[in-house]
């Protein structure tokens, strides 16, 4: 859907006559924008300025959503929930699980890195995602690095993806609906292979289970942050940069918890640790992508 409405447009979103709108706007009593003599409306100011309008029903409010971050793992959000003291526990079961429960109010926040054929890690999906909840808010967590993780020191010397598929090495994946699993299927599709050319060696919940197997022997390699390769002491062949966004509703983005971790990320104490546990750039922490 279009981001700006025409007075036509508008009208109709709001399912209320052209004139009508008119008067509105002559009473400065709606959101627009006049340029080069048309008005404009923003389907956001739109959205939030019927909320702003609502009459709640009577009885108790609705609860709110547990202190939890959902969606996909990370090294580093672990690592800031737990030094920020935002008294958010973390619930890793993939981005696609996160948005799920996210839309459910089962958790406050979700983790997610979302991938397709052509998105080159800017993570649209996960912009789009949010955009589906009407009071959706993305903010930028980091880049991170992805790639093929393998055995201490590359023993297999495999220098690619395409390499690791053709001989024929044992594959750890990861559930439907993870980010590495789409980020994995858009990598191989970008080489002319599909999911059914892979040898998998089993199925994974979170990029360190993926990287305690390659460790036990248990599969040769599979995809994953350079962070969980050098927390693990393993290979890393680099292949991907893509963006970690964290995605929440707009009433829980003022929670003193949230308020307290993004506190976190503007520290330079944030960009130490990033820089230790390596393959991140958080020049976009705290970034608003989305603001519904």
């Amino acid at each position: 859907m279009k981001a700006y409405f025409s007075t036509e447009e508008a009208a109709a979103y709001l399912g209320i006559r052209e004139r009508k709108l008119y008067e509105l706007v002559a009473q400065a009593a709606v959101p627009c924008s006049k340029v080069t003599g048309k008005w404009l409306f923003p389907r956001a100011a739109l959205d939030r300025w019927i909320e702003q309008g609502l009459i709640q029903p009577p009885g108790p409010a609705p609860a709110a959503a547990p202190p939890i971050i959902g969606g996909s793992h990370d090294p580093l959000l672990e690592w800031a929930a737990r030094r920020s003291d935002c008294g958010l526990a973390l619930l890793s079961e993939g981005s696609a699980a996160g948005l799920a429960r996210l839309g459910r109010d089962e958790v406050a926040m979700a983790a997610i890195h979302l991938h397709g054929d052509d998105d080159e890690g800017a993570n649209p999906a996960a912009v789009a995602a949010a955009q589906a909840l009407h009071d959706g808010v993305l903010i930028g967590f980091a880049r991170r690095e992805q790639g093929l993780v393998t055995a201490k020191g590359n023993p297999l010397a495999v220098t690619s993806l395409s390499e690791a598929v053709e001989r024929r090495l044992r594959f750890g994946l990861r559930q439907s609906g993870a980010g590495a699993q789409l980020l994995l299927s858009a990598l191989l599709a970008r080489n002319g292979l599909a999911p059914a050319d892979l040898l998998a060696g089993g199925d994974y919940p979170t990029g360190q289970d993926l990287a305690f197997a390659i460790r036990a022997g248990e599969i040769d390699c599979g995809i994953a942050s350079r962070a969980i390769a050098n927390g693990a002491g393993l290979g890393f062949i680099p292949l991907s940069w893509e963006r970690f966004d964290l995605a929440l509703r707009r009433r829980c983005y003022f929670e003193p918890g949230p308020q307290r971790l993004f506190a976190l990320m503007r520290e330079p104490e944030f960009h130490r640790h990033a820089e230790i546990l390596g393959g991140y750039d958080t020049g976009v922490a705290g970034q608003v992508r989305l603001n519904r």
